[in-house]
């Protein structure tokens, strides 16, 4: 029975290493280094303020020396290590050069529960092995980055002459602008329900810019045509106020 034991023991850590090994070649491979400024940026504005100041401590020596390091997201650690005087930061009472053995147990935990890190093997002399993750791998920043996509109104040069009607990721911007509402009725469309219409119409001289567009459900795009967007709106709203005066 022990030698059963051992030889599952056995497969699973090669299971273990193999998915580990995985890990890293998708990583490499998707990863460059060109690409390293935008990512620290991404961690400043995505995932630091989401965090304590010893867990973003942390997150930045590990960071420091897995993947701007290695080119690898996987590092190992100790708690004893990163509380070592001068190794990662002062406590914040200012008496001591490093952290309390608690006080990485608590930052290495609040990390690891916000999904920033994982353990990725089992804990050595020289510490455990911890996977890092990346801002659009991380649920909590992905929520932050969507609402940063709708307050960020893109900004249109009009010498480029930005297309937001043709071109589909351009469309969506002015979808997410307007929260997918119907500008006319305010009704709440979806992706595959919501349309584009025109300010002011091609017809009479309108572009296709960012400006220039709005969200509308397809029934009123379609009644509008090539009416004044303010005489429709009024249109609408008598027509609105007529329905539910009917209805009383």
């Amino acid at each position: 029975m022990t030698e059963e034991i051992k030889q599952i023991r056995g497969l699973l850590d090669k299971l273990e290493n193999d998915k580990i090994s995985n890990d890293e070649m998708s990583f490499k491979q998707t990863f460059e280094l060109f690409e390293l400024p935008d990512i620290i940026s991404s961690v400043i504005d995505f995932l630091q303020p989401l965090l304590l100041p010893y867990e973003a401590a942390i997150y930045w020596y590990m960071f420091r020396r897995s993947i701007i390091s290695t080119g690898e997201n996987f590092v190992r650690v100790s708690t004893r290590g990163l509380g070592k005087p001068r190794t990662v930061i002062q406590s914040s009472s200012g008496q001591s050069e490093g952290l309390s053995y608690n006080g990485v147990q608590v930052a290495l935990n609040g990390l690891e529960s916000k999904g920033v890190i994982k353990k990725a093997g089992d804990i050595t002399r020289d510490g455990t092995l911890y996977q890092i993750y990346l801002p659009e791998e991380i649920e909590m920043c992905q929520a932050r980055m969507k609402e940063v996509v709708i307050e960020e109104l893109p900004k249109v040069d009009p010498k480029k002459e930005a297309d937001y009607y043709n071109i589909k990721e351009n469309r969506q911007k002015v979808f997410e602008r307007d929260s997918y509402r119907c500008h006319y009725c305010n009704k709440q469309l979806t992706r595959f329900s919501a349309t584009l219409d025109h300010i002011q119409p091609v017809s009479q001289g309108g572009d296709n810019s960012f400006d220039n567009l709005v969200t509308a459900c397809l029934l009123h795009n379609s009644v509008r045509g090539a009416k004044p967007v303010m005489d429709f709106i009024i249109e609408t709203e008598k027509g609105i106020n007529t329905t539910d005066k009917g209805s009383h």
